[in-house]
């Protein structure tokens, strides 16, 4: 992964919208800025896909890359979910009791909602790009040099 990117991204669909509403979410509470935003459907997110071996096509989960001292590490479906709740402030952090529950069932639970979600929330005719205001809060492309 090239180096000047932001040090935790979140991958999300911009066609679903459940994923909008979790993006909005994001924007609201992260009142520090730390998470920047992309869209699996942008330039960067379709290279951030290609660099982690995961289709381009299908978007199975939200997606959180946190820099770490050895580089980005990538992680999926709740436990994703759950390392962007412990980074938000107070009541938002207390959620990450959930880790205490196994897995497998979070992410059958997560799954079971990620199948349904175009069906149970809607989906989108086309992205939803980010207003003026929010354009720093995403990244949309990636410089290669």
């Amino acid at each position: 992964m090239p180096e000047k990117l932001p040090d935790r991204i979140i991958l999300f669909d911009s066609l679903c919208n459940l994923c909008n509403g979790w993006s909005r979410f994001i924007l609201t509470h992260d009142k520090r800025g730390i998470f920047i935003l992309c869209r699996v459907q942008s330039p960067a997110g379709q290279q951030l896909l290609a660099q982690l071996g995961l289709p381009l096509d299908t978007y199975e989960t939200v997606i959180l890359l946190e820099r770490g001292t050895d580089g980005y590490r990538d992680y999926h479906k709740s436990e994703a979910v759950l390392r962007i709740f412990a980074q938000l402030p107070v009541p938002w952090r207390h959620l990450t009791l959930l880790r205490r529950l196994p897995v497998r069932l979070r992410n059958f639970v997560y799954d079971a909602v990620a199948r349904n979600r175009y069906r149970l929330f809607g989906k989108r005719n086309e992205c939803r790009l980010p207003s003026p205001g929010e354009l720093a809060r995403f990244l949309e492309e990636i410089d290669v040099d």
